[in-house]
């Protein structure tokens, strides 16, 4: 799509505008609707509207006014059935031409509107100016600006006008009654008799206050950690775009290497951005950050709207050196951004799962080519996609192989369970792990322990007719939450009380299987109730701030067994950690998903390297049933290239992606014939344009989905698989005014989906 086309779409020949002085805006609205509309500005709006503000304008059918977003100023291209703007809702644009761009970018890219990237990008409690108050503002009536000294009034008023006269500019209303040490009443009398005029302004957000931290100095870098800064350093000094991958084994040192160049930028007076993958889940890296830097904002889901405003107004400033946050912070409006880093760069929650649904990843690589700076990815366990551009040479591979202080990596022991007497019994651990638990903490080491299953037990089975008792609103296995004493749906959020019937056979013997994390915490403390233990999930740390006073009291000794999910896995660095435990190593690995066996390898990899940290060494203990699967075995070696190569290789063949782009189109609706008619005609005519174009893409489908009933919508999904994403979005938007499902259907679209199910 040209760049021209975005701003001024051709208008039919009749509609030309033949007016010179028209003054025209163009505005999109967060609609799923991906068109650029004229509108005239009005006069009292030329030179008060820029680009990036938002504005009330007169929209849809009856005209009722809608928020809008300015995103161009040129003339209106046609004359006839024009609307003119109501009213502009922000004093200054909440958006750069960068962000412009960048936002158009992401339309295009994911195949959606740009009214609705631009809503999201924008957090609510700045567009609702959270924190703000109305103040009225007060100055002198041009008309008496002079005549005021020789008025027989008050003194009190005397003094009010004085001090407006005084001043420079319009002074807040309690400002001037404290200095005129008077109420309201003389200023009220001086608005009446025109004296004095008062217009209502919103103030600015108080600055946060952001806690600080002891100050560190720098630690001494390795060699091959020099080496790395030294090839960054050079890139920050050129003022060059590259994308840089850092694969470095976990303990490598990746983050003082991210430090060591972020100083460097803040030295030249710019600011960097730091995306870590959930933010309540790295306090430590939080800590390490603020102990270097005078200025950290963090961004996270926990933030109220008030302090949300605050630090997007500091940022906006450009007083903030560093910001940190989840995935969204790659929006943060640094006015002088000099470096994007992406620590753990493979976690699937820099995915976006609802509309716009971005990669964090590839939007940070946009910007970083926008704004011609470096973009530093980090991961022990690279994505594919990344791991194939750096052997393309499109990105530039750096490598941090060896852990600081010459540390080994921890041994890791494959323990196959199927035959193990204990987990025959229902125990989730094995006999081997529970050996191996006792020497850790009688030696006075640390333990974790990683199940990636949340509540008591996954599973409901009856016994009689042998179906699993589903959610009543989607297509997935309902899981027993035994402290809550509920079933709960992890789709929908749908829960209830145990039932004490087979729904489909009326049948009284259900048997709950399977271990979750309530369940294995319950075993470790009737197993180990001298040791104090800890469980982190999403259902135990729901509180803001538990996940930091769990890990906390652990980095103390107060726990001495942390268990929990994948949030466990990541970003944690405790030297008196002298055991991994994986649980159950199979939990990914059968699932309907092509990154299945990635997916294990990076959790087991990952999760291996929270110990042995320390002189005290450590060692990790996996329990399988599939001893000899491939991302077992070369996770066990620590071999991510090995497996790398391996898997690339098969996805090659088979021709998945990093090899080619996907887009996945999921129709669903509450009647299950009238989705898949729809979902069958809208394939229909994605496969014609393909054939009218000759398009090089493979349509694939529709078929149900993974999950083929969700929150009470049967669901149906089609592909469309292409070497280049611009042959998909060609395709698509040829047709995308064709596929207007019928009454009760909705459709979304997911580029280079993640999540399969």
């Amino acid at each position: 799509m040209k760049q021209q086309q975005l701003f001024n779409p051709d208008p039919a020949p009749w509609e030309l505008a033949d007016q010179e002085d028209l003054a025209g805006a163009q505005l999109v609205f967060n609609r799923p609707v991906d068109r650029i509309f004229d509108y005239i500005l009005p006069d009292e709006f030329r030179g008060r509207l820029q680009p990036g503000q938002r504005v009330k304008a007169p929209f849809g059918r009856g005209d009722r006014l809608s928020v809008g977003y300015c995103v161009g100023l040129d003339k209106p291209r046609r004359t006839t059935g024009l609307k003119s703007l109501h009213s502009i809702l922000d004093p200054r644009p909440l958006l750069s031409s960068h962000m412009l761009q960048l936002t158009r970018w992401i339309a295009d890219r994911y195949l959606c509107a740009w009214g609705q990237v631009l809503e999201t990008v924008v957090p609510a409690g700045v567009k609702n100016q959270a924190g703000t108050r109305e103040i009225l503002m007060l100055r002198l009536n041009s008309e008496h600006s002079t005549d005021w000294k020789n008025l027989k009034i008050p003194p009190k008023q005397q003094a009010v006008l004085q001090i407006l006269a005084a001043s420079d500019r319009p002074l807040p209303l309690d400002l001037v009654a404290q200095q005129a040490n008077c109420g309201t009443a003389p200023i009220t009398a001086l608005r009446r008799k025109r004296f004095v005029e008062a217009f209502p302004e919103r103030n600015a957000p108080g600055e946060t206050e952001v806690p600080t931290s002891t100050r560190t100095p720098d630690l001494i870098l390795n060699a091959d950690q020099q080496t790395v800064l030294d090839r960054v350093l050079t890139s920050l000094r050129d003022q060059q775009h590259r994308t840089f991958l850092l694969h470095g084994v976990t303990g490598s040192g990746k983050t003082e290497v991210y430090i060591r160049a972020i100083q460097e930028v803040v030295g030249y007076g710019r600011q960097a951005i730091v995306l870590v993958p959930e933010i309540s889940l790295t306090p430590q890296t939080i800590r390490r950050f603020r102990s270097r830097f005078d200025s950290v904002a963090v961004l996270h889901s926990h933030l109220s709207d008030a302090d949300r405003h605050r630090y997007w107004q500091q940022i906006a400033s450009g007083s903030v050196q560093v910001v940190v946050g989840a995935r969204s912070a790659v929006f943060a409006p640094t006015p002088h951004l000099g470096l994007i880093v992406i620590d753990e760069e493979h976690e699937t929650s820099f995915k976006q799962d609802t509309t716009p649904r971005y990669h964090a990843r590839e939007v940070a690589r946009k910007r970083a080519e926008l704004e011609a700076i470096p973009l530093i990815l980090g991961s022990a366990t690279p994505t594919l996609e990344s791991w194939a551009r750096a052997a393309a040479g499109t990105d530039e591979l750096l490598r941090l192989p060896k852990r600081v202080a010459e540390r080994p990596m921890p041994p890791v022991v494959i323990v196959d369970v199927r035959h193990d007497p204990m987990r025959r019994r229902g125990a989730a651990i094995g006999r081997a792990l529970q050996m191996a638990m006792n020497s850790a903490l009688e030696a006075g080491g640390q333990v974790i322990l990683f199940l990636n299953l949340r509540g008591y037990s996954p599973v409901m089975w009856c016994r009689a007719c042998g179906e699993a008792i589903k959610c009543p609103h989607c297509d997935v296995s309902l899981t027993w939450h035994k402290e809550r004493k509920v079933v709960l749906c992890h789709s929908c959020d749908y829960h209830s009380g145990p039932p004490t019937a087979c729904p489909s056979c009326g049948d009284s013997g259900i048997q709950f299987i399977g271990v979750g994390t309530q369940r294995l915490e319950q075993e470790v403390r009737a197993r180990f109730a001298k040791y104090p233990c800890v469980r982190m999930d999403s259902d135990s740390m729901r509180k803001p701030g538990s996940h930091d006073k769990a890990l906390e009291a652990f980095g103390r000794g107060d726990v001495r067994i942390l268990l929990g999910t994948q949030m466990i896995s990541k970003g944690l660095d405790f030297p008196e950690v002298t055991l991994v435990g994986v649980i159950d190593a199979d939990t990914m690995l059968h699932q309907p998903d092509l990154r299945a066996s990635e997916r294990t390898f990076q959790l087991i990899a990952q999760v291996a390297g929270r110990t042995g940290r320390s002189h005290k060494g450590g060692r990790v203990l996996v329990q399988t049933s599939c001893p000899a699967e491939p991302a077992i075995l070369r996770a066990a070696q620590h071999d991510y290239v090995g497996f790398a190569e391996a898997e690339l290789e098969h996805r090659r063949h088979t021709g998945n992606p990093p090899f080619v782009h996907l887009a996945r189109i999921i129709v669903r609706g509450a009647d299950e014939q009238t989705a898949l008619a729809e979902a069958r005609r809208m394939a229909e005519l994605v496969r014609t344009a393909v054939i009218e174009r000759a398009a090089p893409i493979r349509v694939l489908g529709p078929a149900p989905a993974p999950v083929a009933r969700l929150k009470g919508h049967f669901r149906f999904h089609f592909q469309l698989a292409a070497a280049s994403s611009d042959d998909i979005r060609d395709v698509w938007n040829a047709v995308r005014d064709s596929l207007q499902p019928a009454a009760g259907i909705e459709f979304t679209v997911d580029m280079d989906p993640l999540n399969l199910r």
